[in-house]
């Protein structure tokens, strides 16, 4: 499915992309697609964005503390946090901040 993909990636016929090395190429030249762009074609061949995306921040708040993946992928600390607590995340009392002292 992904090699199909591949030879027919959308974007790589015009003349700003002709040898676009991007997997989901943009229509600006040297630019990936949007990720609004890449999710309206997600959910337009059927899948849940939504919940994909709370899953993998699920996963990622069990492998370090939810304030550094906020800050990671422009989250609220708030939202990690619940997510956090009810994927039962353990680094509840991790202390955010400047730890170089």
């Amino acid at each position: 499915m992904l090699l199909t993909y591949l030879d027919q990636r959308p974007n790589t016929m015009t003349a700003t992309n002709p040898n676009a090395r991007w997997l989901f190429p943009g229509h600006r030249a040297g630019q990936p697609m949007t990720p609004h762009t890449l999710e309206l074609r997600l959910r337009h061949l059927g899948f849940p964005t939504q919940r994909g995306r709370t899953a993998a921040i699920r996963h990622l708040v069990l492998q370090a503390p939810a304030p550094v993946i906020a800050r990671m992928l422009g989250y609220h600390d708030d939202t990690t946090a619940q997510l956090a607590a009810e994927a039962g995340g353990t680094w509840r009392h991790y202390a955010p901040g400047d730890h170089t002292r």
